[in-house]
């Protein structure tokens, strides 16, 4: 198994939560102090079953357990009804309960406030390329993505297998069971087109008209995809900057391999150089660095900033207490100035600032006051304390 860099406090209950198939069973099936824990998994039927007919029964497997015991709970999106029961335990008898979730639509919409700050909330994503090391791989990466099952497969037809039936059962067991949407084909439509559309900003109105319904639908159907953690937004930054900017936030999908099977794209190979190796680039580089702030517990907020005459930088990170980094994702093996162009424009409006491009461009560089780096230099960059 590999070592996840998800810090775990032992202290309180928690919320994991994560999109399938992150490993969020296995990680808590290996954490030592879990061992003994008492575990309800309401992804099997009889399970489900037992504890919505009669969620009290919690209150009969606690009484036996000391303070202190921990109940593990898989899914529990699942029964929100039982976070009450869950608080009550954790009042009265000092049990600490590590609950995962693949979604938080269902406990929001049931009201539930995540036991009012008696639970930590953490994150699981794919595997990142701290927690794969040597295993890493970036070009397997960026075509099928890191989810850690992928890594049982060798040959890229099972890749591809895995990937497609990823996307089938998260359409059945996240959305039609859990009866997220009422009619399904507008949604899979939805669902290539969001994926055609991965990083740009979002035009509701465009989608609706290529989807058939409502606007309205189309943002319910974005916000599915965020709280079932398959995708999250990036939104403009927030303070003005000389020029009016775009207002609308873009979307990107939690893993390229899954974007690339909603697609119908994992037998198509991806071609540096090409438009969809640039996006898969972007949208991978990203999402590390959404993983590493939430593993690292680190107070940062991320943004996209472009002017309506289109002058855009791929990534701001506001930083706590330091300034701000300005970010240009490039693919290319070999950055000029055409690629930093961008940056320059800003520099002014950030005097203080990071400007940085990453690249595939191995050879690390100054040009003025942006800095060229190779990918993983510019991740330790942002990261360096």
């Amino acid at each position: 198994m590999v070592k996840r860099t998800c810090r775990i406090s032992k202290s309180s209950s928690f919320f994991l939560f994560g999109a399938r198939g992150t490993g969020k069973t296995t990680l808590l099936n290996h954490t030592p102090f879990l061992a003994n824990a008492y575990r309800i998994d309401l992804l099997l039927p009889d399970e489900e079953a037992r504890y919505s007919l009669n969620p009290g029964l919690l209150f009969e497997v606690a009484s036996p357990l000391q303070e202190g015991s921990w109940i593990v709970v898989d899914e529990v999106q699942k029964l929100p009804k039982l976070l009450d029961v869950i608080h009550k335990i954790i009042e009265e008898k000092r049990i600490k309960f590590a609950l995962t979730g693949s979604s938080a639509r269902k406990l929001k919409r049931g009201g539930a406030n995540l036991l009012a700050g008696r639970a930590f909330v953490y994150h699981l994503f794919p595997l990142t390329t701290r927690e794969l090391g040597t295993r890493f791989n970036l070009m397997e990466a960026l075509a099928w993505g890191t989810l850690p099952r992928l890594f049982e497969f060798e040959d890229e037809s099972d890749k591809s297998r895995f990937l497609h039936a990823y996307v089938h059962t998260y359409i059945k067991e996240e959305i039609q069971v859990e009866q997220l949407v009422r009619n399904l084909d507008p949604f899979r439509l939805f669902l290539q087109t969001a994926a055609q559309m991965n990083g740009e900003i979002i035009n509701y109105a465009n989608i609706a008209r290529d989807t058939g319904v409502n606007i309205k639908s189309v943002q319910n159907y974005f916000q599915i995809l965020s709280d079932t953690h398959v995708g999250f937004f990036l939104n403009p930054l927030s303070q003005s900057v000389r020029k009016v900017q775009r207002k609308n936030p873009k979307f990107y999908f939690f893993d390229t391999g899954v974007q690339r099977a909603l697609q119908g794209r994992t037998k198509v190979p991806l071609m540096p150089g090409s438009s969809e190796f640039g996006n898969a680039f972007e949208t991978w580089f990203i999402n590390e660095c959404i993983r590493e702030i939430a593993y690292r517990e680190h107070d940062y907020r991320l943004s996209y900033l472009r002017t309506k005459d289109d002058v855009e930088v791929d990534l701001v990170i506001e930083r706590a207490g330091k300034a701000e980094m300005i970010i240009e994702i490039k693919s290319t093996d070999r950055v000029d100035d055409r690629h930093t162009r961008s940056l320059a424009h800003f520099s002014n409006d950030f005097p203080d600032a990071g400007l940085i491009c990453v690249s595939r461009d191995p050879i690390a560089r100054t040009q003025g006051r942006i800095k060229i780096l190779p990918w993983e230099k510019g991740l330790s960059a942002i990261f360096a304390e």
